[in-house]
């Protein structure tokens, strides 16, 4: 039994010391190296290439590195009785919540506009907003979207959330599903969308969306370019009716060169950094689903695969 690791970025051996370090008596191998497949049981991925998994005829387990799975179901090599584990982890989740606090206190003081005027010498004080006048609905309420609430809270913002199925978290006003989603979207001064990326969610932040928030609402994407329609929200800015966005998540990434978004005004874009999986903080659950499997025993964070998360 061995784990090999597909990654399509410059982290791979990196995350192979790490294992090994932590796991010395465990083959650990890259993709791109000579290998024996026939010994891999576990495959830890991100973004895989298409059908990389096809070569693996002793697979039992498929591990994304993060907290997001979509890119494995895009895969349809990837064998149905096959399960399939994601990252729950503390240390991705505070990044998150202290990622989106920033956005949020950046947008509210007009730090990107002030960042603009510097650059062309302009000394235009604004108005700003404060936190007390503020309600910030998110969408998606799992671990990453409990996490900022909570956090959110404690700097003293309304929030309020919504959910594709029932959720009861303490201190925060749920809703959910279609029937409330309109409800929920009216009272939220700020949008977060946290939701993982499935058949359902694709295409969520569009026009009939965006014309049930509030007028001059802000949006915030950190979790999946596929649940943004752009051009829908450059309509909804561009006609006045949002005040802006910040975006960390792109259908294309890197953002192609001629994309609007690079250039526009009142959108704050940054390269998919909200948070990433710390090594250190990931490889234990790693390499427990891993004891697990070869003994076993139920695997931890498993993905719902009718759900997509």
């Amino acid at each position: 039994m061995a784990i090999v690791i597909i990654r399509q970025d410059n982290k791979i051996d990196s995350w192979k010391k790490a294992l090994i370090a932590k796991a010395p008596d465990i083959s650990v191998y890259s993709y791109l190296e000579e290998h024996p497949k026939e010994e891999i049981t576990l495959a830890c991925v991100w973004k895989q290439p298409v059908d990389a998994l096809k070569q693996y005829p002793n697979l039992k387990c498929v591990a994304s590195f993060g907290a997001g799975v979509d890119f494995i179901f895009k895969d349809k090599s990837v064998p149905e009785h096959i399960p399939i584990t994601r990252v729950v982890d503390p240390v991705l989740a505070s990044d998150m919540s202290e990622f989106v606090l920033a956005l949020i206190l950046s947008y509210f003081k007009n730090l990107n506009n002030y960042k603009i005027d510097q650059s062309k010498k302009v000394w235009q004080p604004r108005e700003y907003k404060r936190i007390s006048d503020t309600t910030v609905g998110i969408m998606g309420m799992g671990v990453l979207g409990e996490k900022l609430a909570e956090d959110l809270v404690k700097n003293r913002f309304n929030v309020i959330g919504w959910a594709t199925s029932p959720k009861i978290i303490p201190g925060i006003e749920v809703y959910t599903g279609d029937n409330e989603k309109n409800t929920f979207l009216s009272r939220s001064n700020i949008l977060i969308c946290l939701l993982p990326l499935t058949k359902e969610t694709t295409g969520i932040l569009n026009n009939k969306l965006f014309k049930e928030l509030p007028k001059q609402a802000y949006v915030i994407n950190v979790a999946r370019g596929g649940h943004l329609v752009d051009e829908d929200l450059l309509e909804y800015i561009n006609n006045g009716h949002l005040a802006g966005a910040g975006l960390d998540v792109f259908h294309e990434e890197p953002l192609p060169f001629e994309h609007p978004f690079w250039t526009h005004p009142k959108i704050h874009i940054t390269p998919h950094v909200a948070s990433v999986s710390d090594i250190e903080s990931v490889i234990p659950q790693l390499l427990e689903n891993y004891r697990r499997l070869t003994e076993g025993l139920p695997l931890k964070y498993t993905v719902n695969r009718e759900k997509g998360y």
